[in-house]
C-alpha cells in the first residue's frame, strides 16, 4: 500500500520500451553494436550503483523491496500504513486481519 503522495517514489522500468516511437533508436535507425558489459568497462560504477540492501521493516526487520521503504508490504498492509512513508492511509479497526 503507497500513499499518492509516494506514488511518484516508485521504482521506474529501468529500460525504455523500444517499440514507441520516441525511442532515439528508432528514430535515428540507428543499431547499437555489441562491445561487451558496460558495466564492467566503467570504472567505478560498481561501486555506486550496487550498494548494500535497503534497511529492513521497522516491524519484522525483513528487507523491503522498495529503497527507502520503512515497511514491508505485509506489515503495512496488516497496520493499513503506507509502506514508504508510514503514514496512516487505511482504518483496519473494523476488520479482521490474520496475523500471518
Amino acid at each position: 500500500m503507497v500513499c499518492k503522495k509516494c506514488e511518484k517514489k516508485l521504482s521506474k522500468v529501468a529500460a525504455p520500451d523500444p517499440f514507441t516511437s520516441s525511442s532515439s533508436a528508432i528514430k535515428e535507425g540507428t543499431r547499437k553494436v555489441g562491445g561487451g558489459n558496460a558495466l564492467l568497462s566503467r570504472p567505478g560504477s560498481s561501486k555506486t550503483k550496487f550498494g548494500p540492501p535497503s534497511a529492513g521493516c521497522k516491524d519484522c526487520k525483513q528487507t523491503t523491496t522498495q529503497n527507502g521503504a520503512k515497511y514491508c508490504h505485509g506489515c503495512a498492509y496488516k497496520k493499513g500504513l503506507c509502506s514508504i512513508c508510514g503514514k496512516q492511509i487505511l482504518d483496519t479497526t473494523g476488520y479482521q486481519m490474520s496475523s500471518k
